[in-house]
């Protein structure tokens, strides 16, 4: 993204892309949706593609007036759209993912083009967002609430859920279509609106994703049930994150913005979805199925450049198989094929700025000063993509390093002596996100999701940190936020409960055997 008052004079590649017309886009789009129209009365700025840097389209990005008409226009359908029935507002999702299905190659593309993940991964994300429509599309026929049984005779008790209102979501760039999906659909099918703020990076997905479900939902009569603000953090985002009428703000970034979100929102007594940093680790036994390991490993730290908040971080290998599993690491990142992520070869596309490119150069050398030995990688690509070499560094699990996450393809190797030494280590981050243990002997799996397990919100076994299914709940503990998207029943977080005790007969007993006689 580049902003700047001569925009218009750059050279745009648009035309090179011809998915980008099929997707509703022009060489100027407006980053501001509501009352179903477009508008954007806020700067212009530049999409970029990561692969050579090359402007692709402008943004004219919304104004705070823009954000004030958003909350407006949704608040005039509120009423209307929590009126409306459960399993109507879940047809209206199915209907959204139809339509993503329809886009999903050109959509997936787009992904690949200004986010820079690589083709599959992009096709993957759009598909995401079809299969939580899918998952919501169900649960809209089934959100219910408990009956309980009452101590007073006569007496009905039972949970009634109903809709919170308005919610607003803040993507990050690393999953600009997904993530907004995860939180739509379930929201929607709560009886929820939503305004979104996209990452400024990644403001050409979020229109074209905004596009497929605005034209679905019109068809149905609602211009505003999701409504799109793209703009910057202070003139947007802080709009959206002290704004009591928004009940709910989802946001995924980094665990520094994150405590900041959370402080606001919580002044105000909202409620707060948080996605923030991950630190993941896989754990891997002496008797674990070493290839099966491999492959995970390697995907898990090397797939979006290493940009995702389930990457792979630490490798804490047992020491008795770490030096044979470390060389066939080294050995096998060796042959990632890096390059264009629209090239179908392609494994390895680049970081998505030359800021997150220039932050991997400095973390590579302040690694370095703290004891880390480089096995593999550690360079810059020179040229017009921000690319760098996938990295695997030795070191101790307990350097300063260790615990922050250097968001890019850099993953570090450690030697453990026991399971529970294993598990210490695993835990020993600040961040909880997602980790794995790779073993065949069942008491190792046990112990690792029992109580002194691992203490991260998705904890798996034999398979990698990333690639969750939308049917669980996602979301980690510590500093990752403890907020949980998607599946299972984070659907709870987007909807009040009510306790109701209906009184059936014609006297008045009151509970806990109180006597209030008049």
């Amino acid at each position: 993204m580049v902003e700047s008052n001569i925009t218009s004079q750059i050279a745009l590649t648009f035309n090179e892309y011809p998915f980008l017309k099929e997707l509703g886009l022009a060489e100027t789009n407006f980053g501001c949706y509501r009352k179903g129209e477009w508008v954007g009365h806020g700067d212009e700025v530049l999409a970029v593609n990561p692969h050579n840097n090359k402007a692709i389209a402008r943004i004219k990005l919304a104004s705070p007036k823009d954000y004030e008409d958003c909350i407006k226009a949704m608040e005039a359908e509120k009423i209307r759209w929590a009126k409306t029935p459960g399993p109507v507002r879940g047809e209206i999702v199915r209907q959204i993912g139809e339509a993503f299905r329809q886009k999903k190659e050109a959509l997936g593309m787009l992904v690949s083009l200004e986010m820079g993940k690589i083709k599959s991964e992009g096709l993957g994300e759009v598909q995401e967002y079809i299969d939580i429509c899918d998952m919501a599309t169900g649960l809209s026929r089934t959100i219910e609430g408990k009956v309980l049984p009452s101590e007073r005779p006569g007496h009905f008790m039972m949970e009634q859920w109903n809709p919170l209102g308005l919610v607003g979501c803040i993507t990050a760039f690393n999953f600009p279509v997904a993530v907004s999906g995860w939180n739509a659909a379930i929201a929607f099918i709560c009886g929820d609106l939503m305004i979104w703020k996209p990452a400024l990076t990644t403001c050409l997905c979020a229109i074209a994703t905004q596009i497929i479900v605005g034209e679905v939902l019109q068809k149905f009569g609602f211009n505003s049930i999701q409504t799109l603000c793209a703009g910057d953090g202070p003139n947007v985002g802080a709009l959206l994150v002290k704004d009591p009428r928004l009940q709910l703000i989802s946001f995924t970034g980094s665990t520094q913005v994150g405590r900041h979100v959370s402080s606001e929102v919580a002044k105000r007594f909202g409620r707060t979805i948080l996605e923030l940093g991950g630190n993941n680790a896989a754990v891997i036994m002496p008797d674990a199925d070493l290839e099966l390991a491999l492959k995970a490993c390697v995907f898990a730290a090397v797939g979006t450049a290493g940009q995702r908040c389930t990457t792979l971080r630490r490798i804490i290998i047992h020491e008795s198989i770490h030096d044979k599993f470390v060389e066939a690491m080294v050995s096998a990142y060796k042959t990632i094929k890096r390059g264009d992520p629209l090239h179908p070869d392609t494994l390895l596309g680049p970081l998505h700025t030359k800021d997150a490119q220039k932050q991997f150069k400095e973390g590579i050398e302040a690694i370095k000063k703290q004891g880390g030995k480089v096995l593999v990688g550690g360079n810059i690509v020179e040229g017009q993509g921000n690319y760098v070499e996938p990295t695997i560094i030795s070191i101790n699990h307990d350097a300063e390093c260790v615990k922050h996450e250097l968001f890019a393809p850099v993953v570090y190797v450690i030697k453990f002596k026991t399971l529970e030494e294993g598990i210490q280590y695993n835990n020993e981050v600040p961040q909880g996100l997602s980790s794995t243990l790779f073993t065949k002997d069942m008491q190792n799996y046990f112990n690792w999701v029992g109580p002194a397990g691992s203490d991260c919100g998705i904890v798996n076994c034999n398979i990698g940190t990333s690639g969750a299914e939308i049917g669980g709940a996602f979301g980690g503990e510590k500093e990752t936020g403890g907020g949980r998207e998607s599946g299972s029943d984070s659907w709870k977080q987007y909807m009040r409960r009510s306790t109701c005790t209906v009184n059936y007969t014609n006297y008045l007993a009151l509970a806990q055997g109180v006597q209030f006689k008049l």
